[in-house]
This record gives C-alpha cells, sequence and structure tokens, in this order.
C-alpha cells in the first residue's frame, strides 16, 4: 500500500510537470508570423461633395502589399455596356495595366479626370481621385485587382454628388477606421498580423483535462490490474498446497 501511494504521488508529479510545460510553451513561446492574403478594403460609408468637387474614392490593400507590377480597374458595376457595341467591350473609370494608365478602354466622361496615387501603390493605395465631379459620377465605383492572390480581390466604394451639399473642410480627408470595409476574419488577426490565440486558449485546456484524465485513468488501470492480479496469486498458493 505505501508503494502505490509513492507511486501516485510519482505519478502526479509528473503530470504537474507535464501541465505546466504545456502552459509554458504555449504562453511564452513567441508566435511565428504566419503570412495572410491581402484583402482590398474600400469604404463602408458613401463618399459625398458637391458638383466640382475633386474626390478621392478611398481604396487599398490590408495588409500592405505592393501592387505596382498588378492590374488595378476601377469601373462602374451598375453601368450596362452600350448597345451598339457588338464585341461587348467593357470600359472602366480608371485602368492601370503594365505599370501606367490605360486610356483606350476608358468612359469618354471620365478622361483626363481620373488618376491614382502611383507613389503610393507599393503601400497598397489603390484609392482613385474625380477631378471636377459632376451629378452623372454619382453611383457605386467598383476597384478590382483581378489577378491578386487573395479571396477578397475587390470592394466596392459608393459616390453622392449632391448640390445641396455643404462641404466641411475638404473630401480629401483622412478616413477613420471605422468607415474601412474590414472583413471578418481579420478580427481573428492580432496587430501584428498573426493569428489571435484567444480561440485556442479553450482548445488547449481541454487537451491537457483529456492528458490528465487519461494519464488518471491509465494509473488506476494498471493499479487495479496489479491488485487483481496479487489476489489471483494469494487465492491460488492455499491450493497448491
Amino acid at each position: 500500500m505505501l508503494t502505490s501511494m509513492v507511486d501516485f504521488k510519482d505519478f502526479s508529479s509528473t503530470l504537474s510537470l507535464v501541465t505546466v510545460f504545456l502552459l509554458f510553451t504555449f504562453f511564452w513561446t513567441p508566435a511565428k508570423a504566419l503570412p495572410v492574403q491581402p484583402q482590398v478594403i474600400g469604404s463602408l460609408q458613401p463618399i459625398t461633395s458637391a458638383p466640382g468637387d475633386d474626390v478621392i474614392l478611398p481604396c487599398h490593400l490590408e495588409p500592405q502589399f505592393n501592387v505596382e507590377g498588378l492590374t488595378v480597374e476601377w469601373s462602374k458595376p451598375d453601368l450596362k455596356p452600350d448597345p451598339s457595341d457588338r464585341l461587348s467591350r467593357v470600359e472602366y473609370v480608371h485602368l492601370y495595366r503594365d505599370r501606367r494608365e490605360v486610356t483606350d478602354m476608358k468612359l469618354p466622361s471620365y478622361v483626363s479626370r481620373t488618376s491614382l496615387f502611383t507613389h503610393d501603390l507599393k503601400h497598397g493605395n489603390i484609392s482613385l481621385k474625380i477631378s471636377n465631379v459632376t451629378l452623372a459620377d454619382t453611383g457605386r465605383y467598383r476597384c478590382f485587382i483581378p489577378k491578386l492572390r487573395s479571396r477578397v480581390k475587390h470592394a466596392i466604394v459608393e459616390l453622392v454628388v449632391d448640390p445641396n451639399y455643404v462641404k466641411m473642410g475638404t473630401t480629401e480627408t483622412e478616413l477613420r477606421l471605422a468607415d474601412l470595409q474590414t472583413p471578418g476574419p481579420n478580427k481573428e488577426m492580432d496587430l501584428m498580423g498573426r493569428p489571435s490565440r484567444n480561440h485556442l486558449i479553450p482548445i488547449v485546456l481541454v487537451c491537457i483535462v483529456l492528458i490528465l484524465s487519461g494519464g488518471a485513468c491509465g494509473y488506476l488501470l494498471k493499479h487495479n490490474f496489479q491488485e487483481t492480479k496479487s489476489l489471483i496469486k494469494s487465492a491460488a498458493v492455499p491450493n497448491a498446497g
């Protein structure tokens, strides 16, 4: 009996050391940064301006990603193709391809009125500036990077040109973070772009409980088996005599 108690204490000490080691490993080992796919993010709030204003339709990649060598398309998704065009060619508000603007596929009403911030493309800024807006510019705009390796390649930004709009300051003010479309999965990332550990804590705790329970059950089964074996041997001795 004394030996069994000693064995049980040794077993408990071993399990305690294993538990402490698992907790230390989980909470103190630095998390390795995992690659995060860049996602196109636009504005949740409509961009409002008055006729004649210069406006910026905000759109960027998060986390920052260099798109200088990629194609960037700005279009109006609600604009129907010209029925007289037999080829049903797509025309763009702004098309950036091969590190330059492509103008031969541009909507005539936007010629010489749009531009990207080309010096900021390397930082993932694909916002579009439209000069001297008119009432006809009102509508939804889509910023799209067709060859971006991501499940979120585009975003929609709405522009409202209101003749009664009273401009407070400038339409080119910096956006608040709350106005940006941030996809749901990013909520599981920490500030360094790494997966959050909060949702892993219950899993780790469950694993520890399972390890402790399995170890205790294994010890009890082994102990009971040894006691049963001893009883059988004790009972067999008188019979042999």
